[in-house]
């Protein structure tokens, strides 16, 4: 149990009455995630936007043609925002109430990574497509706001001697795809981009995060109220740029994989090809384990 589920609830319920405030970076996000589905010729008809807030990604589905959405969120408030422009539940990522075969498109757009049984959550997102149905998300990876988790780390040492996470851990590049293929997805594609977002004020990278409900919900957190001068501390070592903005990676792991399906391309048997890679190379082939005889050169006996 890595996240504190209930946080999570509350800190998003908190959120939806100000995530306008983030809208911004949230929005620009959302974009990255919806232009990948300009890179195949699919046309949806029943689609989930997984974590959905308040339904931007729903909409800006809607808009690209996608006749039937349904936002889910962990949070009511949120859903209840999502409910006033089309359907909307409140509903946890790791039990989804859906049926299987509900859906042709689910997406997830900053949600995921609160997952304690991400495979499991993959399995069930899986289940609820219909035979080649597409499942595409977004979700931070390894690297996002390393430099506020390291100012973090060393300003609660210096005070306290000892330090408690206040960042959560993130998945990195390596293991997206295998979790894609663990939970059944044919064809799994992971990648990943950085969007660096600057701040004159530390603070406001802080007021985005709330707005947002993505402030810290680790189950091991420390349940104190934190020192007064932890986050004066902590935003002196951030570094800055020659116009003094902090500069704050977001590492974003797109995540792609597809319900199997009798139509999708198989890959060929061992063995079955028709023509040799060395002739079409121009090579010599050797046996597996045999050197290839060296050039002959000046001097050589």
């Amino acid at each position: 149990m890595i996240f504190d589920r209930r946080s999570v609830r509350s800190h998003r319920d908190r959120a939806a009455a100000r995530v306008d405030e983030a809208a911004p970076l949230f929005a620009a996000i959302a974009e990255r995630l919806l232009d990948r589905l300009d890179d195949t010729t699919r046309r949806f008809t029943r689609a989930l936007d997984l974590g959905g807030r308040h339904g931007l990604v729903a909409q800006g589905l809607r808009e690209r043609g996608t006749p039937f959405v349904v936002s889910a969120d962990l949070s009511p408030r949120f859903a209840a925002r999502a409910a006033l422009a089309g359907p909307a539940v409140a509903a946890d990522e790791e039990w989804l109430p859906f049926a299987p075969g509900a859906f042709d498109l689910v997406v997830s757009c900053l949600s995921l990574h609160w997952a304690n049984d991400l495979p499991g959550a993959l399995i069930q997102i899986r289940q609820t497509l219909v035979p080649d149905g597409l499942f595409l998300a977004v979700l931070p990876g390894l690297g996002t706001l390393a430099p506020l988790r390291s100012a973090l780390l060393e300003a609660e040492l210096e005070i306290k001697g000892g330090v408690s996470p206040r960042v959560s851990p993130f998945a990195d590049l390596a293991d997206a795809a295998g979790l894609l293929q663990r939970a059944g997805f044919a064809l799994p594609v992971a990648d990943s981009e950085t969007l660096t977002v600057t701040y004159q004020d530390p603070l406001a990278l802080v007021r985005d995060l709330r707005a947002l409900g993505e402030t810290n919900a680790v189950a091991a957190r420390s349940r104190a109220i934190p020192p007064r001068d932890l986050l004066a501390k902590a935003f002196a070592r951030l570094p800055r740029d020659g116009e003094g903005r902090i500069a704050i990676p977001l590492v974003l792991l797109t995540m792609t994989g597809w319900a199997p399906a009798a139509s999708q391309p198989k890959p060929l048997r061992p063995g079955s090809a028709k023509h040799r890679l060395a002739d079409a190379l121009g090579v010599v082939e050797h046996p597996a384990g045999d050197s290839a005889p060296l050039a002959p050169h000046d001097g050589a006996r």
